[in-house]
């Protein structure tokens, strides 16, 4: 096994059951969310995932973190398979894994002092005395760029850019070694945003830590990632370094993706091509057989309608699911 590697993922699938009666209930279908997934994420690194609004993002992302148990499928933590422990077991994993969640406005608890709020993980694991907790909670608002005499304060009475501070103070409390990072400047202004980013580059360096960076903004995902994987409908069509992914998409998908970002030169954004992709994209309830993405896709030919494209690696660093690279 590489050491290098701190999680590989293997097939991962996460359906949610869609059920009719109130009483007798039954199962009538599945929302497909997570669809055999397969990649690896390495130590130290940075992977982005970027998608459609609806593809799976944060379901697989919180599939790794086991905050959903998957329907089948691996992920190993540093060679321990995550699937297999049940809740206590995981406890002590969940030090190592931590989250940050989109939405600061409702991440955190508004009855709660921030306080309270970075000491609850702490008492949760039973981390020293209260006298050291706190001097540990003053650190904490220290080390991403808040005020140590905060913690009476409670989360109406900052910013949009404050509170995702404090939920980022909260994920690394425990020193963990992975974070899947959900979103997390989505819900900010433009100009909070790059203040959000270079946070969390430092905290990177300084901490050793590990992140999964799912985000709609392609060229946010470009500067902080180190590679990029591209989600489709519930699996993940294509994955590559940043700048091999930028200059060389192979998917169609990932091509119309790339596409559509603007480019801050006039003269090259007048002669750039769009790819307009047609259609919308399916429910995951009832996926299209075959290739998820051939419904829209400009490039299908009769065999993306029957059979599943293979996961396969084209290049030294280069994985791509289609038919069109075999």
């Amino acid at each position: 096994m590489d050491k290098n590697i701190l999680i590989r993922i293997e097939h991962l699938t996460k359906h949610f059951p869609i059920t009719r009666g109130i009483i007798f209930t039954r199962q009538i279908g599945s929302i497909k969310a997570v669809d055999d997934v397969s990649f690896t994420i390495r130590k130290g690194e940075t992977l982005g995932l970027v998608g459609e609004s609806g593809c799976g993002k944060t379901t697989l992302g919180r599939t790794i973190l086991q905050l959903y148990r998957p329907t089948s499928g691996k992920v190993l933590y540093n060679g321990v398979d995550l699937t297999e422990l049940d809740n206590a077991g995981m406890r002590r994993y969940r030090r190592q894994m931590q989250i940050v969640f989109q939405d600061p406005f409702a991440s955190l608890n508004p009855r709660m002092s921030v306080g309270n709020i970075l000491a609850a993980p702490l008492e949760v694991h039973h981390i020293d005395n209260r006298e050291a907790r706190s001097n540990m909670v003053q650190e904490l608002l220290s080390l991403v760029g808040l005020s140590p005499y905060f913690t009476n304060r409670y989360p109406h009475e900052f910013s949009g850019g404050q509170r995702q501070r404090i939920g980022i103070a909260r994920a690394i409390s425990l020193k963990p070694e992975f974070i899947v990072l959900d979103e997390p400047i989505s819900a900010l202004d433009v100009s909070i945003q790059a203040q959000i980013v270079n946070l969390l580059d430092e905290l990177q360096d300084t901490l050793g830590l590990t992140y999964l960076f799912i985000a709609h903004d392609l060229s946010m995902v470009r500067h902080i990632s180190d590679r990029t994987a591209v989600m489709y409908l519930g699996k993940v069509v294509e994955l590559a370094s940043g700048d091999d992914l930028y200059s060389n998409p192979l998917h169609p998908y990932t091509k119309a993706l790339i596409s559509a970002v603007p480019v801050p030169n006039p003269k090259k954004e007048r002669k750039r091509e769009r790819i307009i992709l047609e259609g919308d994209i399916p429910s995951p309830s009832s996926p299209p057989k075959g290739c998820h993405f051939h419904t829209r896709c400009p490039y299908a030919i009769s065999r993306c309608k029957k059979d599943e494209p293979i996961w396969r690696q084209v290049d030294a660093d280069h994985w791509v699911s289609c038919f069109l690279y075999e």
